[in-house]
């Protein structure tokens, strides 16, 4: 597979562009920092930080690895099933050509739940971190590899001066020295190459092994069972993101009850 990563800032960035134009920053920003004063600060890490398995249950319709993966869903209502079996937090997809999804998700995800809600996207301006704020997210997810050293400084810094948590995503040793070099507290490893689609738990594996002290370890992507889940919080990761499993689950609920029960 080509560079997906490449396409898909290319087109995101002419996304951002049009919405810059029809709204001013400091608009958006203080639109933002309204909706931030009506939430708990910093709750999205604090719900990882938790005792037991902590999950992230995501809204995904699409990707451009899979295809569509369940285009019948409402937002609001997985999102409620989600809260029903005990997700820590929920992660919402609100790329629009690849992946399917919106910031009206998020916003209707939001007003069915209270749980902090992660808005995942590929993000590079700081309007988008204010978009997310607006639109009720408590977090933000930032890419090291999508993000030159001062941008992703810069972005986690915006995002964390409006009490929201940046989930900081690596893919390799070197990406997550990159991650600990901007501050991030928050470090997401993906098992799924951004570049090539492949996936492999060896990802989490390595960058585990690196991991500074304190910092949060957060497994994404590839996720399906309990064996799983085991083997990754014995390194060290205390929450897990998963999406597809969730997604094709015939009751998504009664997965999250299982993945949860993982022994430590």
């Amino acid at each position: 597979m080509s560079d997906v990563l490449s396409r898909i800032l290319e087109t995101k960035r002419r996304k951002v562009e049009r919405a810059r134009s029809t709204i001013s920053i400091e608009m958006i920003e203080r639109a933002a920092r309204d909706e931030r004063g009506r939430r708990t600060p910093h709750s999205f890490r604090a719900a990882l930080a938790q005792e037991g398995i902590n999950i992230i249950a995501e809204i995904k319709r699409a990707s451009p690895s899979k295809g569509t993966i369940n285009a019948d869903i409402d937002p609001a209502t997985l999102a409620r099933r989600y809260a029903a079996g005990g997700a820590a937090a929920i992660s919402v997809l609100t790329e629009e050509d690849h992946f399917r999804g919106s910031l009206d998700d998020l916003r209707a995800v939001r007003a069915a739940i209270d749980l902090p809600i992660l808005r995942k996207d590929f993000i590079f301006d700081e309007f988008q971190i204010y978009e997310a704020a607006a639109a009720g997210a408590d977090a933000v997810l930032l890419i090291v590899a999508a993000l030159d050293e001062a941008t992703l400084a810069r972005l986690r810094s915006v995002a964390e001066g409006l009490g929201m948590d940046a989930l900081v995503e690596v893919h390799t040793v070197e990406e997550l020295n990159r991650a600990h070099a901007c501050g991030a507290s928050v470090i997401g490893v993906n098992n799924r190459n951004l570049r090539t689609f492949e996936v492999s738990l060896r990802a989490s594996e390595e960058v585990a092994q690196r991991a500074r002290d304190g910092v949060l370890l957060v497994s994404e992507s590839g996720l399906s069972d309990e064996r799983e889940i085991e083997s990754l919080t014995r390194m060290g990761y205390r929450a897990f993101l998963i999406g597809e499993a969730l997604m094709r689950a015939p009751d998504p609920a009664d997965l999250l009850r299982r993945l949860r029960r993982a022994q430590r």
